[in-house]
C-alpha cells in the first residue's frame, strides 16, 4: 500500500519518527523530492541505494538544518565555501567538503569528502530538525530516470518501497541544487542547478570553473542522467524536427517560449520565456511526456545564463549527450 500522505505538521512529525527508526521517507524541498533516510544509519541509506537501484558509487547529499549538524557530518568547511553558505542557505547550493570521519561510507560512497545542503523548504527544515540528525537524500526516482516535482511522481514510479510519502505540492525550483566544491584553490562547479553561476561569482568576487572529470565526485556528474524512457533530442535546426517528425510516429515539440502556427504536438517550457519558469517545469514536462509514450521529445535550446546553465545541463544528461 503506497503511504502518501499531506505535509502536515502531525504527518512531518510521524515522518520524523519514521527516519529516526531507521525507515525512508520521501519528502519536498524547494528543488525537486528527496528520498531521505539517517545519513549515519548504514542499513537505512542502504535502502535508498536499493530502492533507487543506484550504483554504490555514486554519493548522496546530506541535508542538516542547523549549523550543528553541519559538524557533524563535515570536518571543515573552508572560508571561501563558508562564504557561499551564509549567503545561500538555506537555498538550493550543495558544497562539498572534507567529512567527518564517523559519517559511513556508504553515504558518500567511499569518499573522503561529503556533499552537503541546508535545503529552503519549512517541510524540509522541519522533517530535519523533528528527527534532530542530518538525513542522507537524493532525489526521490529510480537512478537515471527523471527527478521528481510532485509527490505523485514519487508514488507512481517508487510506489510501496518508500515507507512514507510527504505531499506538499509541486516544489518551486524544480531542478536540483548546484553543487560547488574548492580545490588547488579553484572554486569548481561540479553540477549547474537552481543556484545561478552569476550569483555565485557575484558573492566571491572570482570566477567559478566547471571540473571536467568521469569520476562521480557528487551527484548528478555521471552522462546519462534524469533520463525519461523516451528519445531526448536536443534540435539545432527546425530541419532536424521536420526530420524526427518523418521518421517517428510521435514526436513532442517542446519550445522554450510561446509561439505561433507550430505543426505538430507542441509544448512551452514557459509561457514568457522566463527562465525560472522553464526549470519549474522542465521535470514535469519530461515526466508527463514520457507517460503518454512520446516515441521523441525534441527541445530546442534555452539560453545558457543564470537557470538556463542548469537546464540546458539535464537536457544534454537526458538525451546521453
Amino acid at each position: 500500500m503506497i503511504n502518501l500522505i499531506p505535509a502536515t505538521p502531525e504527518n512531518v512529525k510521524k515522518a520524523a519518527k519514521v527516519i529516526r527508526r531507521g525507515g525512508i521517507v520521501a519528502f519536498p524541498t524547494e528543488t525537486v523530492y528527496g528520498l531521505g533516510a539517517n545519513a549515519f544509519d548504514e542499513r537505512a541509506v542502504g535502502r535508498i541505494y536499493e530502492v533507487k537501484r543506484r550504483p554504490s558509487f555514486d554519493p548522496l547529499i546530506v541535508h542538516v538544518a542547523t549549523h550543528e549538524q553541519l559538524e557533524r557530518v563535515a570536518l571543515t568547511i573552508p572560508p571561501e565555501l563558508k562564504k557561499l553558505t551564509d549567503a545561500f542557505w538555506p537555498g538550493p547550493l550543495t558544497v562539498v567538503v572534507p567529512k567527518n570521519p564517523q559519517l559511513p561510507a556508504i553515504t558518500t560512497a567511499g569518499l573522503e569528502t561529503v556533499a552537503v545542503r541546508m535545503p529552503d523548504h519549512p517541510v524540509a527544515l522541519f522533517l530535519i530538525q523533528e528527527a534532530n540528525l542530518p538525513i542522507a537524500a537524493p532525489s526521490a526516482n529510480p537512478f537515471g530516470y527523471v527527478s521528481p516535482t510532485t509527490a505523485r511522481q514519487v508514488a507512481e514510479t517508487l510506489g510501496d518501497a518508500v515507507d512514507l510519502i510527504l505531499d506538499a505540492g509541486s516544489t518551486p525550483i524544480g531542478v536540483e541544487s548546484t553543487i560547488v566544491t574548492l580545490r588547488n584553490d579553484k572554486i569548481l562547479l561540479l553540477r549547474p542547478g537552481g543556484l545561478s553561476v552569476e550569483e555565485i561569482e557575484r558573492v566571491l568576487g572570482r570566477k567559478v570553473e566547471e571540473l571536467k572529470s568521469e569520476d562521480p565526485l557528487a551527484p548528478g556528474m555521471l552522462k546519462r542522467h534524469y533520463s525519461p524512457k523516451s528519445r531526448v533530442v536536443i534540435l539545432e535546426s527546425w530541419e532536424k524536427y521536420y526530420r524526427l517528425r518523418a521518421l517517428y510516429r510521435r514526436v513532442l515539440l517542446v519550445l522554450p517560449k510561446r509561439m505561433c502556427g507550430v505543426e505538430g504536438d507542441v509544448i512551452f517550457l514557459s509561457e514568457r520565456g522566463d527562465l525560472r519558469e522553464m526549470a519549474s517545469n522542465l521535470f514535469r514536462i519530461l515526466y508527463a511526456a514520457d507517460r503518454k509514450r512520446y516515441e521523441v521529445i525534441a527541445f530546442f535550446p534555452v539560453p545558457e545564463r543564470g537557470l538556463g546553465k542548469a537546464i540546458m545541463n539535464r537536457l544534454r544528461k537526458a538525451a546521453g549527450i
